[in-house]
């Protein structure tokens, strides 16, 4: 089973993710990007302080994404396997890149990121997706108190337009959906998450 841990920054799905592994012999964790090797190459170049165009950023996270589709998921497929990101975090993050642009609100353009995606996962889409929602308060406590990578020094606003832009694909998506209020507590959280994949 592919399970898809999805959320901005600072919501706890890692430390969710290793909470939740302990209940499953047979779990494997990983995380988009830098699940490969490849993939760490890739993270390095996304998460630092590169002038990337918005296309060519795109396009590395694809590539990290079908490496590690074909490393990762589809060789564990017997096992539950448990990602920090995917391809509803490049898809919202690429719309949230076009809201200036008014590209995010284009059906056109959404449906072509799925596809895109879809590609990259040869059409395997996770079997299930737990998504994290933050508020401001949330975010400004966990993610804005510490060193911030390329991306997160985009700030508050920058991060719940994203969320919101998560929001409009899990919409689009024939998948079953948990979603959890971050704020909650952990244990809270851990069992809702528990059941959830038990179900």
């Amino acid at each position: 089973m592919y399970v898809l841990f999805e959320g901005v920054d600072g919501v706890g799905k890692s430390t969710q993710i290793r909470r939740v592994a302990k209940f499953y012999e047979n779990s494997v964790i990983t995380h988009e990007p830098g699940g490969t090797k490849l993939g760490e190459k890739l993270r390095e170049i996304l998460l630092g302080k590169n002038s990337l165009s918005k296309e060519a950023e795109i396009l590395l996270f694809l590539a990290d994404r079908a490496e590690h589709f074909d490393k990762i998921i589809s060789k564990n497929e017997d096992k539950i396997v448990l990602s920090d990101r995917g391809f509803v975090s490049g898809m919202a993050y690429a719309m949230a890149n076009e809201s200036r642009t008014g590209k995010a609100c284009d059906e056109a353009y959404v449906q072509k990121l799925l596809e895109f995606n879809k590609f990259a996962l040869r059409g395997n889409l996770p079997h299930k997706i737990v998504f994290f929602e933050a508020n401001l308060e949330l975010l400004n406590s966990r993610v804005f108190s510490r060193k911030l990578d390329h991306i997160e020094s985009r700030g508050a606003d920058y991060l719940l337009n994203v969320q919101e832009c998560m929001k409009r694909v899990l919409g689009l998506l024939d998948i079953e959906i948990l979603t959890i209020n971050a704020s909650d507590e952990m244990d809270k959280i851990t069992n809702l998450i528990k059941e959830f994949i038990d179900d």
